[in-house]
């Protein structure tokens, strides 16, 4: 593969991988005899509509009150010139505990127009001298009313009033935190500290076990636990206990989701799902906060799952790295799925299933007999497995006669049950944008290569000095995968840009590989080195195109030696450290010395498949010209048509440019024989 060197970003390493489809529903049934949600807590806004009245309260008395005293004349004698003055309204003035109230007549000087309403006017006065301001007023002969109930309520309320409504909000807090204590959802933080599961039902999620293939083992293991929802008495009867956890683990994309929502549906039972990142926030306790209310629903639904995705996000093996101790978030809320998962009791009938794709970080406490019983391997199908998968899907689409399931399951090794439903979609939507009847085996081999590879940049103009250092590299690429029995058979070869790659040598195994063997390894390496060798004999330079080759023939070379003992000189050791990422600094268990040998082990091999490769582009490199000739004018090319070409046979097949200039044939007049004409057909081009 001859890929484009980028100063933004380096071409990602071949991954296989896609994400869990998540999980939605409604909540579960009700158990007989159970209080329904609104019986069983009080509505909680009462407490804050209260505190709103209370506050709306306040203002209204202290608005009321500064509003009805109006203009502050500045001393009793100003106040007693307006009275004598006959300026003030008749029996408007009002004695109160700390001032004395009045209005003036309308048109006053010296005071704000109101129209045709009297102005009011208020004087403070000494709270212990009524009796001087009341024989003042009957020495002016000015009627007056006593009023000491409201001033002594108004200044009560304006000073007792914000006191109590800060207590009460006190208060509220107080007892929602003690009820959060106890079990309650929220605490002091409310609905921010409650669980934010998802819960589905048989009536809202159809998942079954037939809507499962590919991991069968898988299947037959987890049916156990079918059986104990269904009927738990059958269990207990022998004194048996149904495991309390089970851990879900393989690669991404291989349906450890959907395994766990076939089993809720096959069980009828609701089925929590939740993420292990919704446990985390930047408060510490919020998580812990959210499992013991996610526990506490699903102990009131029994019978129930809870799934809990992504466990690793929580679940991480404590004291490692540069883990703080046992006080921070993550770590709290470990402690309380731990504590949870031990608080079950033998009626509960609760099962937590757990999926992870990291089972070497989580840590023991999580995994021990008693919490995650028995863990479940889910891993990527196998070739019945993946024709299984593929029939699942293609169920939903509508297939051409020409489609063979089993042949596109043999070329998609190391795929995963989520590549393989985004094969079928991709081919459906590249069949749709062709205005086709039915999906067709070229639609859904295009969308394979699509999504391991990316699309096919057919619009990149590229300069033939490009194009032809690319032609012989895919050349190189194809001719020694040809020529060497142990490494897998060509599939085809191209030089159409796809992704980060100019050009493309497909391979198709011919089997499901769990293991490399050394001869395959090797074989390899040199398939690998065959690229840049043609390019560089034909162009007289090396370019950046062979960077995925060579960091392929390093991966592979370091690999023999560290992990898997294929050096006869290091012996059947292995180096390499443990890959837990707990710690930003590499695990190194050896010496200075021995790490000189690995990396001249690394060099010698490197060396010696690079050595090989020239020999055999020296040999054969009539062949790689021919190949990178019809390259150059076909741009694709199968692998029988590579072999014809190592043969030294031609390749007659018109280009595409070709197809498309040559003009179309009109149709021949229908002799007299014949049936009837049918109207102004035009043939429709292939």
């Amino acid at each position: 593969m001859r890929t484009i060197e980028s100063n933004a970003s380096n071409p990602p390493p071949m991954s296989f991988a896609k994400q869990d489809p998540g999980a939605g529903g409604r909540p579960g049934p009700q158990r007989p005899g159970q209080q329904p949600p609104s019986a069983q807590k009080p509505p909680r806004q009462l407490m804050t509509w209260i505190t709103v009245g209370l506050l709306f309260l306040l203002m209204w008395v202290v608005v009321s009150g500064s509003s009805s005293r109006g203009t502050t004349v500045n001393s009793w004698q100003d106040f007693m010139v307006i009275a004598k003055e006959d300026r003030l309204e008749p029996n408007s003035v009002t004695l109160q505990s700390d001032r004395i109230n009045a209005e003036v007549k309308p048109g006053t000087k010296g005071f704000a127009s109101t129209g045709d309403k009297p102005t009011p006017i208020s004087v403070a006065i000494a709270p212990t001298a009524h009796q001087k301001y009341m024989a003042d007023l009957d020495a002016a002969s000015v009627p007056y009313k006593v009023d000491m109930a409201t001033g002594a309520v108004s200044q009560v309320l304006i000073t007792i009033l914000p006191t109590v409504i800060v207590l009460g909000l006190l208060w509220v807090l107080i007892t929602r935190s003690m009820r959060g204590a106890g079990g309650g959802p929220g605490g002091m933080l409310g609905g921010f500290g409650r669980s934010r599961h998802r819960v589905s039902t048989k009536e809202s999620a159809q998942a079954t076990f037939a809507d499962v293939a590919g991991i069968d083992e898988a299947k037959e293991e987890v049916s156990e636990i079918v059986e104990f929802l269904k009927n738990p008495k059958r269990f207990q009867k022998l004194g048996g206990r149904i495991p309390r956890g089970v851990l879900l683990e393989g690669p991404p994309g291989c349906g450890k989701t959907l395994l766990a929502k076939a089993i809720a549906g096959e069980a009828d039972v609701p089925f929590f799902s939740i993420s292990g990142s919704d446990f985390v926030e930047m408060f510490v306790g919020v998580g812990a906060s959210r499992v013991r209310d996610l526990f506490k629903q699903a102990k009131d639904n029994s019978p129930c799952i809870i799934f809990l995705d992504e466990i690793d996000a929580v679940g991480r093996r404590r004291g490692g790295g540069f883990s703080s101790g046992g006080h921070d978030e993550r770590e709290q809320t470990l402690n309380a799925i731990l504590v949870e998962m031990d608080g079950f009791e033998a009626s509960d009938q609760v099962i937590v299933i757990a999926a992870t794709n990291r089972v070497d970080v989580l840590d023991p406490a999580l995994t021990r007999p008693g919490r995650f019983d028995r863990a479940v391997a889910v891993q990527l199908p196998d070739v019945a497995g993946r024709r299984q998968i593929l029939s699942v899907h293609a169920r939903k689409v509508k297939m051409n006669a020409d489609v063979d399931l089993e042949k596109l399951a043999r070329s998609t090794p190391m795929f995963s049950g989520a590549d393989l439903a985004a094969i079928i979609n991709e081919a459906a939507i590249l069949a749709t944008m062709a205005n086709k009847d039915s999906i067709e085996m070229t639609d859904l081999d295009e969308a394979r290569d699509k999504i391991r590879w990316g699309r096919a940049k057919r619009s990149r103009k590229v300069e033939q000095q490009e194009r032809i250092a690319t032609a012989y590299h895919e050349a190189g690429h194809a001719v020694l995968q040809t020529l060497l029995p142990d490494a897998d058979p060509l599939h085809k070869v191209t030089i159409i840009p796809r992704g980060q790659a100019m050009g493309v040598t497909f391979s198709l195994p011919e089997k499901d590989r769990y293991g490399y063997a050394k001869r395959y390894l090797q074989a390899t390496m040199r398939v690998l080195c065959g690229g840049r060798l043609a390019e560089e004999k034909k162009t007289g330079d090396v370019s950046s195109g062979a960077s995925m080759d060579i960091k392929m023939v390093t991966a592979y070379a370091r690999a023999m030696v560290l992990e898997w003992g294929m050096s006869d000189r290091l012996g059947f050791v292995r180096y390499a450290g443990d890959d837990s990422r707990e710690s930003l600094l590499p695990d190194k268990d050896y010496s200075d010395d021995t790490a000189r040998m690995i990396d001249e082990e690394i060099r010698r091999m490197a060396d010696e498949a690079y050595t090989d490769a020239r020999r055999m582009v020296e040999d054969h490199w009539t062949q790689i010209v021919a190949v990178s000739e019809a390259l150059l004018r076909l741009e694709t090319l199968q692998r029988e048509e590579v072999e014809r070409l190592m043969r030294g046979e031609t390749v007659e097949r018109p280009t595409v440019a070709e197809m498309l200039s040559k003009p179309a044939i009109a149709p021949a007049a229908p002799k007299a024989s014949d049936e009837p004409p049918m109207g102004n057909v035009v043939p429709r081009p292939a």
